[in-house]
Formats: structure tokens, sequence, C-alpha cells
């Protein structure tokens, strides 16, 4: 998917000097996601974080499709589609049905079990949850997320992928409702809610506080 999440993190990649394959639902969404990369790349270069021939580099490592046979060489798919979970199951099934074995199938979701995500294909071992955060090419933390079924090998290689290819702050979590940050984070709005209906605090206060 190349909406706000997955055109992100297959900027990210490209800038890496990683070559990625994009899948769209139609072309048209392929010439969106073209332009809000190109967009961003555009910003990085005028606020001197980014080197014009980087960006221009950048854009050459990216390529656009609507099938998923194209993907069949992949050694990681990231899905990033809408946060449904019978959607995604079966982009994990077309997935599973197209990639060689080893290649590892991981999801960007922030709350959909990775094991549900995994029992939709034949090789749960290589599921894995790599969630990215928004705005992708500026925040640096990504949650590893494993199943049971997640086997070592494949947790170390996603791990390696976001830190050591992308030079992201990697942490890992086990497969919870939320995960590590938005288990932590919903608690947190929910206090500041009830701080503010108690009239404990006004919102302005609350917000000055944080």
């Amino acid at each position: 998917g190349g909406g706000l999440m997955g055109s992100g993190i297959a900027e990210v990649c490209a800038r890496a000097g990683i070559d990625v394959t994009l899948r769209e639902i139609d072309a048209a969404e392929c010439e969106k996601t073209r332009g809000r990369i190109e967009k961003s790349l555009a910003r990085a270069v005028e606020h001197r974080k980014l080197e014009e021939s980087a960006a221009s580099q950048a854009l050459q490592r990216l390529s656009f499709t609507t099938s998923f046979e194209d993907l069949a060489e992949s050694d990681l798919v990231v899905e990033a589609i809408i946060e449904d979970e019978r959607a995604k199951r079966e982009v994990f099934e077309a997935l599973d049905r197209v990639l060689r074995p080893g290649a590892i199938l991981a999801s960007n979701t922030s709350s959909i079990p990775i094991m549900k995500l995994a029992m939709s294909t034949t090789r749960p071992e290589s599921v894995i949850g790599i969630h990215f955060f928004n705005p992708v090419p500026v925040l640096q933390l990504v949650e590893v997320v494993t199943s049971l079924l997640t086997s070592e090998e494949t947790a170390n290689s996603a791990e390696a992928f976001a830190r050591d290819m992308l030079g992201k702050r990697v942490i890992r979590s086990k497969d919870r409702a939320g995960f590590i940050v938005n288990a932590l984070l919903i608690p947190y709005i929910l206090a500041a809610i009830r701080m503010f209906e108690s009239g404990f605090a006004t919102a302005e206060d609350i917000d000055a506080g944080m």
C-alpha cells in the first residue's frame, strides 16, 4: 500500500539504497503514490536534509505495480494497507502464494495481532510486525513485533533490516494489543481526559504540561 505510511516506508528504504517495488490497487493510485514520495523527497532537499542527487537516486530505486506477482522475488514485503483485519488477511494470503521460500512477510499494523495474519499463510514462522511511526522519514522508532510462531531468524533479520539498513531505533514487542507504544499511549490519553472531566485541570494546562 502506498498511503501515508506505505509511501513513507518505501521512501526510507529507497533512500537507504534498497530497491523497492510498491504495489497499489490501480495505476491511478501508483501515480498518486509516486507524487507523494516525490514531494516528500523535494521537502527533504529544500530543508537540506538530503542532497538532490540522493533524492534522484532514491526515485530511481522505486518501481510501481498493481500485481502481487511482481513481488515474487522480494526478500521482504511490508504490508501497509488500511487497518482492517479481513483486508490484511487477504493480502497475506495473496503474498503467501507468490513469495519465494524464506521471504519475510511483515505488517505495519499498530493494533491487529500478528498471529492472526500469520495464520493466513503457510509460513507463520516468517510473519512479523514491523511497525513504523508517522512521518516515517523523520521518526526513528520502529517496533518489531513477534508472534508465538515467529522464528528467531525472522525476528533477527527484521531487526537488522530496520536498525542496520534503515538506521532506525528498534524495540522488540510481544504480540499483544497496542504492542508497546500504543499500549502505553492509550491509558495516558485516558488519564488526561479524566483530569479534564473531573475539573482537575484545564485542557490548555494539560497540553502545556505535556
